[in-house]
């Protein structure tokens, strides 16, 4: 049947000039290798419609090539092998893989789609549609429209995880790319599509899209970490297999169908654990995780997870606080497995993870395996109810896009925490949830009278966060109304998005009397009381909406003097012509406005003249470092550093605002940066350290704060140096000093 397949091909893909013949063989060796994947799920007639959705593709990308100069058909190939490997979906969303960047890029239009494939197909094919004209455009914010993407979503998650394929093969090919493209896409990555494949549980994309992220975002530390763990590979294995050996002669003999790895933990979660718990990677002990994995029938699975931790910890000592129990109470993704961290030989703290078949399979393919498994138990609607939040909070939002993309993060892709009501029914909550958030998620009515609460049968105010575990008890007056500083105290959407409307209809009710008194205002002076000289006024007094106009004239905050200058010409207001705000917008514009050729390439240094710009007091970037510029209303260009802690946000939310720059070589100007140092206390410690920067070095010292308690000291040195190099050689000597445990970089704005 193949080489029927390949016959009827060979017939149908253009012929290709001598040099183009190698890829005319591997178009054909990639659909055929997904032909070969789809094997076990085709039905009567399916391979037939794989195919057409094939040459469909084909012959609308025939013309085009990828930056990398391959064909574009390879993409659509790749992204569709994605979908079916390593997510598990079938073929309706194979076809829509192949045809995924067909409608946006060619001629082919929806009704062709359709016509073809039916209305289902051409659903998801429009979401994806929909999803690439927002999101994969350098001129618009990708926050701008995420909420067409989650429409899309909660009305059919295929299209998220064709678009999770898409992306994590963009990341796979992302060396071809421009290096500012490469920062833009690596920060929308692990700011949304990271953690919403995590969401979606496929922890194997997750942690790729991480790591992927990583490598152009933080290019120094990947590289370090990748080769320390290749350095360390044999010595991991040797452990691993001490490890392992007793448990498994235990399993064996115990009758257990199982397998037991050693599994390597991802270059950002190592990454992430370095900066977290500010120890070097030598200090990292939980390289590695042992996964049990268990041939278990349903009925037995809870009982025989339990039954494996019960052995291992007779074996070695567990840490109480590191059992994580995610059988007894899955994650919304449909995540179940038991973790525990045990003392392994050496004195090394091991993690284990013990899990069956069945769950291994939702943990590596999230969604697709959890529907697969679906069959009527309790939780299958553990993805629906998330959906329906969702859905919840899209439709009663009209935040600022940028805002709302915060909140979802915070709401819907943060870690979970588990809690209990008085009745004992479990709530999931974000991790960082306050009572507050607890009271909006019984009812807004409940979270709106919120006065406290009682947890755990303690009294506790609203901002009160709580913890997995924690029993809470909501406390509600009559009186009680949402304050603008309620908005501090949340981090669930639902919560933000019931205060702001509580906030909105009482700025109404206050706005009321302003509108009534603009209404006799401007009827004073002749013109009507119309929406045009609602607007003319908004607009004059730079007000967000009328509701604010209103508001403002209400509290007495515009006192409308000003009306007596503005002409009457009929019914009509005209405001007058500000004569000094036209010099300011000039004066505002040439501070912000970068000429096409310099923003292509801004140089630093002697060429600091073509552009005013800052340095962000978030980072603190000096010469060396890897920077990018941010072009903010009224400040001209600000420059951070691309490892800011605030960089995947701005990347990611405002792509079009950054502008490319880097630093020209001057010596002759010097920067203030800062760097934090701990290690033993000891006599002349002060003078060895000031001896290095001072005397060795000749860098001048702005600043030092020496802590010391209990034989270990913790100093902070605000130094002005000339660029990174400069730096970096001062840490290296420091480093070398006796007793100096670490010494790292201030990126906070404690450095003024």
């Amino acid at each position: 049947m193949e080489d029927e397949q390949a016959f009827l091909l060979d017939g149908f893909l253009p012929k290709y000039t001598l040099n183009e013949e190698q890829e005319r063989k591997e178009i054909l060796r990639q659909y055929r290798a997904l032909l070969r994947d789809l094997r076990s799920k085709l039905k009567r007639g399916d391979k037939e419609l794989v195919r057409t959705a094939f040459e469909m593709a084909a012959e609308a990308h025939k013309t085009m090539r990828r930056k990398s100069g391959e064909p574009y058909i390879l993409h659509p190939l790749a992204v569709a092998r994605i979908c079916v490997e390593e997510i598990g979906l079938g073929i309706r969303s194979t076809i829509c893989a192949l045809l995924h960047d067909t409608v946006e890029d060619t001629d082919i239009n929806l009704d062709d789609v359709e016509r073809e494939f039916g209305n289902e197909i051409a659903r998801i094919v429009d979401g994806l549609t929909k999803i690439s004209s927002v999101i994969d455009t350098s001129s618009s914010q990708q926050a701008d429209n995420f909420k067409k993407i989650l429409l899309t979503l909660t009305d059919d998650p295929r299209v998220i995880l064709i678009k999770l394929a898409d992306r994590l093969h963009n990341m796979r090919t992302l060396d071809y790319m421009k290096r500012e493209k490469q920062l833009k896409i690596s920060s929308e990555t692990v700011w949304v599509y990271a953690p919403l494949a995590s969401r979606m549980g496929l922890y194997n994309i997750k942690t790729e899209l991480e790591d992927l992220s990583m490598k152009y975002l933080e290019p120094e530390a990947y590289r370090d970490i990748a080769r320390k763990l290749a350095e360390t590979k044999r010595e991991r294995s040797r452990y691993i297999n001490e490890f392992i050996k007793p448990i498994k002669e235990k399993l064996q003999a115990a009758d257990f169908d199982f397998d037991i790895y050693g599994r390597p933990k991802s270059i950002h979660s190592i990454w992430t654990k370095i900066k977290k718990k500010a120890v070097a990677f030598e200090e990292v002990y939980d390289l590695f995780a042992i996964r049990v994995i268990l041939n278990s029938s349903p009925e037995k699975e809870k009982e025989e997870c339990w039954k494996v931790y019960s052995l291992i910890t007779d074996e070695y000592t567990p840490s109480p606080e590191r059992l994580r129990d995610w059988l007894s109470n899955p994650k919304s993704n449909g995540y179940e497995a038991l973790h525990t961290t045990v003392m392994g030989p050496q004195g090394r703290w091991v993690e284990v993870q013990i899990r069956t078949k069945r769950m291994n399979e939702i943990a590596e393919k999230g969604l697709a395996a959890h529907y697969k498994y679906k069959e009527g138990s309790s939780d299958e609607d553990r993805f629906d109810k998330w959906f329906g939040q969702i859905r919840e909070v899209i439709s009663s939002q009209d935040t600022d896009s940028v805002d709302f993309l915060e909140d979802f993060k915070t709401s819907f892709l943060a870690e979970e925490i588990y809690v209990y009501t008085p009745k004992g029914d479990v709530k999931m909550l974000p991790i960082g949830s306050t009572a507050l958030d607890f009271a909006f998620s019984i009812h807004s009515a409940i979270g709106g009278k919120c006065i406290g609460a009682k947890v755990n049968h303690k009294l506790v105010p609203i901002s009160h966060k709580l913890r997995s575990g924690d029993q809470i008890e909501i406390i509600t007056s009559n009186k009680q109304k949402p304050t603008e500083d309620w908005l501090n105290f949340v981090v669930t959407a639902k919560a933000k998005s019931k205060i702001k409307d509580a906030l909105k209809e009482e700025k109404r009710k206050i706005a009321d009397e302003g509108k009534y008194t603009l209404q006799r205002k401007i009827e004073g002076t002749g013109a009507a009381f119309n929406q045009h000289n609602i607007d003319e006024l908004v607009n004059f007094y730079k007000v967000p909406s009328q509701l604010d106009l209103f508001y403002k004239i209400s509290i007495k905050q515009i006192d409308l003097k000003e009306l007596k200058d503005f002409h009457v010409l009929g019914d009509k207001l005209e405001a007058p012509k500000p004569v000094k705000l036209v010099t300011e917008i000039k004066h505002d514009y040439d501070k912000t406005h970068i000429p096409k050729k310099d923003s292509e390439l801004i140089i630093f240094g002697e060429s600091s003249d073509k552009i005013m710009y800052n340095l962000a007091k978030c980072c603190n970037p000096i010469p060396g470092d890897d920077v990018f510029g941010f072009v903010t209303s009224g400040k001209g260009l600000t420059i951070h550093r691309t490892n800011c802690p605030n960089a995947a946000q701005m990347m990611a939310n405002y792509g079009h605002r950054i502008v490319k720059t880097k630093w020209a070589k001057n010596k002759e100007i010097s920067f203030l940066t800062g760097l934090k140092i701990v290690g033993m206390d000891d006599v002349g410690v002060i003078n060895k350290i000031t001896n290095v920067i001072s005397g060795e070095m000749r860098v001048n010292i702005a600043a030092l704060t020496i802590e010391s308690e209990v034989g270990l000291f913790q100093g902070t040195i605000k130094v002005f140096v000339h660029d990174k190099e400069e730096l970096d050689e001062l840490v290296d000597r420091l480093k070398q000093l006796n007793g100096i445990q670490s010494v790292d970089r201030l990126d906070d704005e404690d450095i003024k």
